[in-house]
């Protein structure tokens, strides 16, 4: 089936998630800092149907329920330093409060999502290494647990992340090995050999290249069984495949593209809303601005 296909679909409305306390922190990557420029260029060049809206933070209570003491405290105090700037990139007084807003926005891209039958996004990153007792890879809390929390907390009973970032996501997988109120599975198609894991239940690794990674996206999709039962799909729609943005050679502009029409073509051929968020996307080799151009394909195809 050609999943590539114009589907001459226009969603409703669709509210995207932002708050300039996602990058209202002294650490300073391109996982604390792109949403404020995608937000203004969203803002500058808008796309049609989109809504930029301000998010509340989640609570500490909310965000003690995917970690353990150690690191929970750890986030709040600053101590031990070696805990809290486990996810590579550091720690101040602000980091959490980052946190606390971008975690909210899944959330919020989840819930709209459900209520609405649309999609959804929101501007965070920094997710997918983060695990129960740690951050790593430049991400200090899993907002993609707490969205499918939130999606079981709303009736949902069965979650799918589609994880298309460069790296593997170990820590969202690892959390699937804990349980969950809910099927909650990963499907998980990356470039670059970081954070990798063994196949589990409900948590499926396929390492691609450049010269397969469409067709191993689109042979991974058309293996999922029943999409129609799935309630939600979380997206983490990682720009960092992209040749110059952290990724491998090969991938281009238009190969992410093309990736992104083909993950909301497919998901809107089975009426499954999509929650999507940033991910990874880093900019050593092209400017901040090109970044953000390239994490709005995302934003454009999920409008379409």
């Amino acid at each position: 089936m050609d999943y590539l296909q114009d589907c001459h679909f226009r969603y409703a409305v669709m509210k995207v998630f932002n708050s300039d306390k996602y990058c209202d922190t002294t650490v300073a990557y391109d996982t604390t800092r792109k949403a404020t420029h995608v937000a203004d260029s969203l803002r500058r060049a808008p796309v049609a149907n989109i809504e930029l809206v301000e998010p509340e933070p989640v609570s500490l209570d909310d965000l003690s329920l995917i970690l353990d003491n150690d690191y929970f405290n750890s986030l709040t105090t600053g101590l031990p330093s070696y805990l809290a700037s486990s996810n590579g990139i550091g720690w101040d007084d602000a980091l959490l409060t980052s946190v606390l807003y971008s975690s909210s926005g899944v959330v919020r891209a989840v819930e709209h999502a459900l209520d609405s039958g649309t999609n959804s996004g929101s501007l965070s990153s920094g997710l997918h290494h983060a695990r129960f007792n740690e951050g790593s890879g430049f991400c200090t809390v899993n907002g993609l647990v707490l969205g499918a929390r939130a999606a079981f907390a709303s009736g949902a009973r069965r979650v799918l992340c589609l994880d298309l970032d460069a790296h593997a996501g170990g820590g969202t997988a690892s959390y699937i090995e804990r349980g969950f109120d809910g099927v909650f599975e990963q499907l998980d198609v990356s470039l670059i050999p970081f954070d990798t894991y063994t196949n589990v239940k409900d948590a499926t690794l396929i390492m691609s290249s450049s010269s397969t990674y469409i067709a191993d996206i689109e042979r991974a999709l058309s293996d999922v069984t029943a999409p129609r039962s799935i309630d939600v799909i979380l997206y983490n729609a990682g720009m960092d495949p992209h040749e110059r943005a952290g990724g491998v050679k090969g991938v281009t502009t238009e190969t992410l593209a093309k990736r992104e029409e083909l993950v909301f073509s497919w998901a809107k051929l089975h009426d499954v809303p999509v929650a999507w968020v940033l991910a990874g996307g880093y900019s050593t080799h092209m400017t901040i601005e090109e970044l953000a151009g390239l994490h709005r394909l995302t934003a454009e195809a999920a409008c379409f």
